[in-house]
């Protein structure tokens, strides 16, 4: 298995200034450094990577956390493929098992009931805690961007309910969606700092309904704000013995043990959340933080060089906490079920500093914490130089066997290749028969059930060919009037992933009767002899380029139309006074299109077949025809074909002659808009349209437009070539005087 490379010489800002020997010296050993760190990073040589990264911060001062990026990436993919537990794009959180929740309204980021759906641009739906904490930037199921403009925007767009997910879940799920209500006031009495508060409310809340594990959350952050660490670890581990899968559990986790004092364990919680989702953003910048922190020169020293990570000394020496430090940690590492009865220590991340402590010194926190509250201690005091080294080696080195939480609560370890998985039914995961109405899955503006239904950033949802239509109009929301002028200059109108699966689940049949209405609808437009979709506008020719600006609804959606059906062809006519477009044309097959900001589009066509028009219609705004094709009628007597090409030679040469002679100036614009004059044919009557040559000339001889319409009629090559040699004649006439 190959992994990207790891580029650990790129983390380290050169030192500013100076020059001379040593100066020369340091830039060689860290470009030398920077190329060892650039190869693969896989097995054991994580290490050789992390010890060049710890060499190269020696001979400069690290630029900040956000350099680390590279380095973290690589910790996580390690760690990943340690613990068995990595996280690949595509699986969504119901996908990992034992931190997902089955039910039709989940989640994508916390797998839990999707209270206050909010459905990102990339399609997939999350719950409106997930994304106002900004717990990701990614998508978790594409990784696509979550914020727009690259995700990089400091000021977030406003996170708009669904309004269609959401009246389901209300309707559904009333119970569910009063908890969330109840999550929603105790965020804000924790974002407030009313923790007192916070703790009695939900204190209430859990006698109540005790199965609710976000609860236990919010009691947790609460204790995390009243400064009681070791009982806001038991909520915690409580939570992960029930979703062992679940990101960001371990991310609070971490932070109260950061918080604690105990960095080295709160990094191995920060690593697990990010195994589990390497989108998880807080726990990457926790993890960047914290590496840029313990990598800093003045933490580091001399002693940190290649000779030093590999002395077997330090490889094999054990850390020892200071009694105090490891007294306290052990308290924090709680057994969750003790409330419950239980007398176990769950720790469900291997590689703790204290592993080998026991836990008769459980009891000792409460005379700590009357003393000063749980202090928040710092190993790095204790520590030389080479103890920090091997303390990071040992933090990067796992164990060959994961720890996996039971049912019970317990830890038992499981062999490399194992999979554990735990599926948790919760209330939400049937939904009645009397409460499925296809009235809450029809389009609002075609009043039928939503076919590749999309989601406006303001919340409302709509068939995708209804929406687009609209747009076509006016660059706004059909229903609240709110400028959706930045979503059409995406053009990015995704189907809304979660919606689309509910009507084939639970309207399967209506789903059904929808697609054979819109395939029906398809053919119709597709049919190239049948209401053909015309484009009232210039003449044009075949073989020869004819570009458009499309600016008018209409036309944006017979040009989506002519795309989407596959054809990608319509008609062209020019204007008629008395039947609104002539009665000849041509066909015209697109290239290109390239869509502008404001919904106008210029689009590359060239010339196709040529038709006559034999009955004239109308549809959504535009014309249409049933037409029929034409083609030049074959000359076999060998005598005419002998004059016939004798004459293509004469108009051809006489046309050579006239481009020739025009001025410079009209000779560059005519190259650059129509390009060059076609080549003499052998065959002339191999195309059904005759050499392409005429109809280049045709189009660039300043003609009126009914004359080239009476050209473009004949079926005749022969009476082709004499118009055409009229044409040259007089203006040849001109250009002699």
């Amino acid at each position: 298995m190959a992994f990207s490379p790891v580029a650990v010489g790129s983390e380290v800002s050169p030192e500013p200034g100076g020059s001379g020997g040593s100066g020369e010296e340091a830039d060689g050993e860290r470009e030398l450094l920077a190329r060892l760190g650039e190869r693969p990073v896989v097995g054991n040589r994580l290490k050789e990577v992390v010890g060049a990264s710890l060499a190269s911060a020696c001979l400069g001062p690290l630029a900040g956390p956000q350099r680390l990026g590279t380095l973290v990436d690589c910790l996580v993919l390690n760690y990943g493929l340690r613990q068995r537990l990595g996280w690949s794009p595509g699986r969504g959180a119901a996908a990992e098992g034992g931190g997902a929740a089955e039910g039709p309204l989940r989640c994508c980021g916390c797998g839990r009931f999707l209270s206050e759906p909010v459905t990102v641009p990339c399609g997939h739906t999350y719950c409106r805690r997930c994304l106002r904490r900004e717990l990701r930037a990614r998508c978790r199921r594409c990784r696509d961007w979550l914020l727009p403009a690259g995700g990089t925007s400091t000021a977030a767009a406003p996170l708009r309910t669904s309004v269609v997910l959401n009246q389901l879940a209300e309707k559904w799920f009333p119970g569910e969606c009063e908890r969330a209500r109840t999550g929603r006031r105790l965020e804000e009495l924790l974002a407030q700092g009313r923790f007192r508060e916070a703790l009695g409310a939900v204190s209430q809340a859990l006698q109540a309904d005790s199965s609710d594990l976000m609860l236990r959350i919010y009691r947790a952050e609460s204790y995390v704000g009243l400064r009681e660490y070791k009982t806001a670890i038991e909520d915690l581990n409580f939570v992960i013995s029930k979703m062992p899968n679940w990101p960001e559990v371990y991310f609070r986790k971490g932070k109260v043990l950061q918080d604690s004092g105990f960095v080295g364990d709160a990094l191995q919680l920060f690593l697990q959340c990010l195994a589990l989702d390497k989108d998880f953003l807080p726990a990457k910048l926790q993890v960047e933080k914290t590496l840029c922190d313990v990598l800093s020169p003045e933490k580091l020293g001399e002693s940190l060089k290649e000779s030093t990570w590999n002395s077997p000394h330090i490889r094999n020496k054990s850390f020892i906490l200071g009694s105090e430090v490891t007294e306290s940690y052990c308290n924090l590492q709680l057994c969750p079920e003790q409330n419950l009865g239980g007398s176990e220590v769950l720790e469900p991340v291997s590689g703790s500093l204290n592993r080998a402590q026991s836990a008769h010194a459980l009891n000792s926190t409460e005379d700590l914490a009357k003393e000063d509250g749980l202090k928040r201690v710092s190993s790095e005091p204790l520590l030389s130089g080479q103890e920090k080294g091997a303390l990071l080696k040992r933090k990067l080195s796992f164990s060959e066997q994961d720890t996996v939480v039971c049912e019970d609560g317990k830890n038992k370890h499981k062999k490399q290749g194992e999979s554990s998985k735990r599926d948790m039914t919760l209330a939400f995961g049937t939904i009645p028969g009397h409460l499925i109405d296809v009235s809450d899955f029809e389009c609002s503006l075609c009043m039928r059930l939503f076919f590749e239904p999309v989601t406006t950033p303001c919340g409302h949802t709509f068939c995708k060919g209804c929406l687009e239509r609209c747009l076509d109009h006016a660059p706004q929301c059909p229903l609240c009037k709110e400028s959706l002028k930045e979503y059409l200059a995406s053009r990015k109108y995704s189907i809304t992933e979660l919606l689309e699966e509910l009507i084939i689940k639970y309207l399967s049949d209506e789903l059904e009767e929808r697609k054979r209405i819109h395939a029906e609808e398809t053919a119709e437009h597709s049919n190239l002899t049948k209401n053909v979709p015309m484009f009232v506008c210039t003449m044009a020719y075949p073989t020869v380029p004819c570009p458009l600006h499309v600016f008018e609804p209409r036309y944006r959606l017979m040009i989506r139309r002519s795309m989407e059906t596959g054809t990608k062809q319509f008609g062209m006519c020019i204007s008629d006074s008395q039947n609104g477009f002539a009665d000849y044309g041509c066909m015209l097959q697109i290239r290109n299109v390239h869509f502008l900001p404001d919904g106008r589009s210029v689009v590359d066509t060239v010339g196709g077949k040529r038709f006559r028009v034999l009955r004239r219609g109308m549809k959504d705004g535009y014309c249409t025809a049933d037409i029929e094709y034409l083609e030049d009628v074959k000359v076999a007597d060998e005598e005419q074909l002998k004059k016939l090409r004798e004459l293509h030679n004469f108009v051809y040469n006489q046309a050579c002659s006239w481009f020739q002679n025009l001025r410079n100036k009209f000779r560059t614009q005519i190259l650059q808009h129509f390009g060059p004059m076609p080549d003499r044919e052998e065959n002339i009557q191999a195309m059904p349209n005759g050499p392409a040559w005429c109809w280049w000339l045709l189009a660039v001889l300043p003609v009126d437009p009914r004359y080239q319409l009476s050209v473009l009629s004949m079926m005749s090559l022969k009476d082709r070539l004499i118009k055409i040699q009229h044409i040259l004649t007089y203006f040849s006439r001109d250009q002699s005087k």
